[in-house]
């Protein structure tokens, strides 16, 4: 697959992850491995982008003596999953026609 597209399917996959509720690293590892690969190494430095750009907040707090971040989904977050699934459409249409040999029907 191609690394850019990993990363933005990567990316949409985080944040689908912390949409209904926020959520911590593990638990995010967690959710998302019955469906994708990912590591620590692969996860943090998707949710500081994520921060950075402002699609989730994070808080800290501590939680059996020790820090644990917990990451929430902005609407920016939320618009950020809208224009993937409207991408996947258009993806879609196009891979169907790839798929029926260039056959409109």
């Amino acid at each position: 697959m191609d690394a850019q597209l990993k990363k933005g399917l990567l990316d949409v996959c985080v944040l689908a992850a912390v949409r209904r509720e926020e959520s911590y690293g593990y638990k995010i590892i967690s959710d998302l491995s019955p469906y994708i690969d990912i590591s620590e190494s692969t996860l943090y430095p998707i949710l500081r982008r994520l921060e950075n750009s402002g699609a989730v907040t994070a808080r800290s707090a501590e939680y059996n003596g020790r820090l644990r971040r917990y990451f929430s989904i902005t609407p920016l977050g939320l618009q950020k999953i809208d224009e993937f699934i409207e991408a996947m459409e258009q993806f879609k249409i196009i891979s169907d026609f790839i798929l029926n040999g260039g056959n409109h029907d």
